[in-house]
């Protein structure tokens, strides 16, 4: 049996209970050797085979797997942050599934959650923005067309910029072509959660001039997007006057279905995210 965990975006405790159970009964781990904190390693047993898979091709990554799955062994493949965001383990999958090797995800808190922290912000502020677009610029991976970072600032809601930190110039250019000015609000989060974690403000204006500067050039998410102007409305869901299935606002008559900020309905017993 083959588990992709989530390792969380860098502070070992912020791995899931189910992750790091795993880990501890792994017989095989390979993890994300470029990204993922070797500290949550320090829990595995003694006799775990380890592997570095930034060494690794992916058909060596397979065959690793094939060979633990031979000798009846589970083994765990550490992502850093969530695994579905770019984790790479469509490719993994496909893999497992022809070779008939059973597998499961255990998701984890992806950077953009440790970021938001970090900044101590919300990214869907009632009157600000409700959307959160999660990108990166093209690189040697190209996007595909209509994912440009410019096509997609043009919608001016909170963005959340992963693998980008070494082109920061043309990610201000491409966001700038946008709805975003150069006042904007903008943050680089270095390794969020991490004890070396590092936070910068600035604007989309100042973006590469402020990484420049403290020459920031990788592991670094950028946040952009006026949620970060510390404004907002007031929800209306926890207003005195307000009613929900589970309480009678002041003044209104009759209850009616809780609402979210944006006004569509939730309903009862309904969370969110």
């Amino acid at each position: 049996m083959v588990h992709f965990v989530g390792a969380g975006p860098g502070a070992p405790d912020l791995i899931t209970l189910r992750g790091a159970r795993l880990l501890r009964e792994a017989d095989q781990v390979i993890y994300t050797g470029s990204l993922v904190n070797t500290e949550l390693l320090s829990g595995c047993r003694a006799d775990c085979r380890i592997l570095n898979s930034a060494e690794m091709t992916l058909e060596e990554v397979i065959g690793a797997i094939e060979q633990a799955e031979a000798e009846e062994r589970m083994t765990v493949r550490l992502h850093t942050g969530d695994p579905s965001l770019y984790g790479a383990i469509r490719e993994q999958m496909n893999s497992l599934d022809a070779l008939g090797i059973a597998y499961d995800i255990t998701p984890g808190v992806s950077s953009f959650c440790g970021a938001a922290a970090a900044v101590q912000t919300e990214y869907t502020v009632p009157g600000i923005s409700q959307t959160l677009i999660l990108t990166r610029m093209a690189g040697r991976t190209p996007v595909p067309e209509g994912e440009s970072i410019h096509a997609l600032a043009s919608h001016g809601s909170s963005m959340a910029v992963f693998l980008s930190a070494g082109m920061l110039a043309g990610l201000q250019e491409e966001l700038l072509r946008g709805a975003y000015t150069a006042d904007t609000p903008a943050a680089l989060v270095y390794k969020a959660s991490w004890p070396d974690e590092k936070l910068l403000r600035c604007t989309v204006g100042t973006l590469a001039e402020s990484a420049e500067k403290e020459r920031i050039t990788r592991t670094a998410l950028v946040l952009v997007g006026d949620f970060l102007g510390g404004r907002g409305a007031r929800s209306r869901l926890y207003a005195p006057d307000f009613s929900t299935g589970f309480r009678k606002g002041t003044g209104e008559g009759e209850q009616r279905p809780a609402t979210g900020e944006s006004g569509s309905a939730l309903r009862e017993g309904e969370t969110r995210s």
